[in-house]
C-alpha cells in the first residue's frame, strides 16, 4: 500500500466528493463556454495555426475546435489548449494565480472524444480540477515564485490529469500514479513578458498533452512518486523553495474553488482588468472640450509584481501590450473602449502620450483585499480643473449573458448559423443535467467546423 502524503490525501479527498451544488455545475458549464468562445475566436491566430499544423497528418477521433477532421487527442489537446489562450481572455482563478480551465477542458473533450461511452460526469471532473490546481495553487504559488515560474505551467498539469482521471473513472493507486507523475512534468518559465514572444501561448498546450500521457502511463502500470508533493524534492521543494503543508484541504465547508473562478470581461492579463475597467469609466465622465492632465492608479503589490505588468513599452507584440496595466488603461482611454482591437495599437501617440501622463501607488486596502477581491483606484485631473474619481472594489467579471453572447457570436461566424444553434442547445443540454462524456463529446464535435463549411 501506498505510504500516506498530501498527495494520496488529496486524492482520498477528491474520491470522496460525489455530489456537487447546482452553482458549481452552472459555473462549469460557463466556464467550458467561456473557453470555446475564446479557442473559435483565436482559431487564425499564429500560435493557433502553429500548433494545427503539428496535428495534421495524424487521423483520431477527437476534434479540435473551429477545425475540420479527426486528430489524434493529444494533438486534439495540445491545440485545443493553445486556442483557449490565444486571445488571453481565459478563466482566470486569483488565488493560484491560473488559468486552469485552458488545460482542463482540452484534456476532458479530448478523452471524451475517445471515449463517449465513458459512464462518468465530465462537470463533475472538471470541478475537482479547479478544485485540486485552486488548492495546492494557493499555498503553492506566491508573487516571488511567480516572476519566475508560470503559475498555469505548474498547477495545470495537476488540473487536467485529476480531472481527466475521475472522467476516466480509474482507481484510487492509478489517479496517485498519474498525478505524480503528471507533477514531474510541471513548468514553464515566465520570462516571455518581459521579450513579448510567444512561450505563454504553449504552456497550458504542454500541460494538457502532459497530462494525457501521465494518465496512459498510469493505465499502463507506471508507477509516480507519491511524495511529488511534499517529498524532499517534490513540487513545493523544488520549485517553491518551501515545506509543503502536512495537509491541503478540498471543498472546506462544502466549498468549490470554481466558484472563484471568474471569466474575463477583458481580453488582456488578470491583473490589467480593473485598472482598464476603472480608467474607461473615469475617462466617460470627462466633460466636453476638456482632456487629461494627470492619470493616478492606486493597486496592490501583487499586480505591479506580475512580469510585464508594470511595463510602459516600447510595446513590440500585442502580448507585452495585453500585459501591461499602462498600455491597458491608456488604450481604453483613448479608444473610449476595451476591446481586442486596442492591443493592435501598439505605436499608437495617444496611447504612448496617456502611459506618460500616469502615476502608480499601493494601496493597503487593496493590497489586504487581493486575492479575494482585485480592485483599482484611478484618479483624473483635467486640463480644467476638473477631478474624477473612479473605484472598482474588485475586478467586473463577464456574466454567464455575456460568456454565451460571446460565443454563439464567433459560432455563427465560423461555423455557421445553424451550427452555431446546435451547439448553443448542446451546451444548454449540459446545464440541464446532460452531465455525461456522450454530451460532453458532442459539444466537442459541434465546436469542430464541418470539412468544406464554417471555416474561411
Amino acid at each position: 500500500m501506498t505510504a500516506r502524503t498530501v498527495l494520496t490525501d488529496l486524492v482520498d479527498q477528491a474520491f470522496e466528493k460525489n455530489e456537487f451544488p447546482k452553482a458549481a455545475r452552472e459555473k462549469a458549464v460557463i466556464c467550458l463556454a467561456d473557453f470555446l468562445s475564446c479557442a473559435i475566436e483565436a482559431a487564425d491566430l499564429p500560435w493557433s495555426r502553429q500548433s494545427l499544423a503539428l496535428a495534421t497528418g495524424r487521423a483520431g477521433e477527437c476534434a479540435i475546435i473551429g477545425e475540420a477532421g479527426g486528430f489524434v487527442a493529444e494533438d486534439a489537446a495540445f491545440a485545443n489548449a493553445v486556442r483557449g489562450h490565444g486571445l488571453v481572455r481565459e478563466d482566470m482563478h486569483a488565488g493560484s494565480l491560473s488559468h486552469m480551465g485552458v488545460v482542463i477542458w482540452p484534456v476532458l473533450l479530448a478523452l471524451a472524444g475517445e471515449a463517449a461511452d465513458l459512464a462518468t460526469r465530465p462537470l463533475d471532473a472538471a470541478i475537482a480540477g479547479y478544485e485540486i490546481g485552486g488548492r495546492v495553487g494557493r499555498v503553492l504559488m506566491t508573487p516571488e515564485m511567480a516572476r519566475l515560474f508560470r503559475p498555469t505551467g505548474l498547477i495545470g498539469p495537476l488540473s487536467g490529469t485529476l480531472a481527466g482521471a475521475l472522467l476516466l473513472g480509474l482507481d484510487r493507486e492509478t489517479t496517485v500514479n498519474a498525478l505524480a507523475l503528471a507533477i514531474n512534468s510541471a513548468g514553464g518559465l515566465n520570462e516571455w513578458p518581459h521579450s513579448g514572444a510567444d512561450d505563454m501561448y504553449f504552456h497550458p498546450g504542454f500541460a494538457s498533452r502532459n497530462a494525457l500521457t501521465a494518465l496512459r502511463l498510469a493505465r499502463l502500470g507506471a508507477h509516480g512518486s507519491a511524495s511529488a508533493i511534499d517529498g524532499v524534492a517534490g513540487l513545493f521543494a523544488a520549485f517553491g523553495r518551501q515545506k509543503a503543508p502536512s495537509e491541503i484541504v478540498l471543498y472546506p465547508e462544502g466549498d468549490c474553488e470554481i466558484m472563484a473562478v471568474f471569466n474575463k470581461e477583458v481580453p488582456a492579463c488578470n491583473f490589467a482588468q480593473s485598472p482598464c475597467q476603472a480608467a474607461l469609466a473615469a475617462a466617460q465622465q470627462i466633460g466636453e472640450g476638456d482632456s487629461i492632465k494627470t492619470i493616478h492608479l492606486s493597486t496592490y503589490d501583487a499586480a505591479l509584481n506580475y512580469p510585464g505588468c508594470n511595463y510602459r513599452g516600447p510595446f513590440e507584440t500585442p502580448l507585452q501590450a495585453k500585459m501591461s496595466i499602462f498600455f491597458g488603461m491608456g488604450a481604453a482611454v483613448a479608444r473610449g473602449e476595451i476591446a481586442e482591437a486596442n492591443y493592435a495599437l501598439l505605436d499608437d501617440p495617444r496611447i504612448a502620450e496617456l502611459i506618460g501622463m500616469t502615476t502608480v501607488s499601493i494601496s493597503d486596502e487593496l493590497n489586504s483585499a487581493f486575492p479575494a477581491r482585485q480592485g483599482a483606484r484611478v484618479r483624473i485631473e483635467t486640463a480644467a480643473g476638473a477631478v474624477i474619481e473612479e473605484a472598482l472594489d474588485d475586478i467586473r467579471s463577464a456574466s454567464p449573458a455575456l460568456v454565451r453572447e460571446r460565443l454563439s457570436k464567433v459560432a455563427k461566424g465560423r461555423l455557421g448559423a445553424g451550427q452555431a444553434g446546435d451547439l448553443d442547445g448542446a451546451i444548454d443540454h449540459l446545464s440541464r443535467g446532460g452531465n455525461d462524456a456522450a454530451s460532453l463529446a458532442a459539444v466537442a464535435k459541434l465546436a469542430a467546423a464541418h470539412a468544406g463549411e464554417g471555416v474561411p
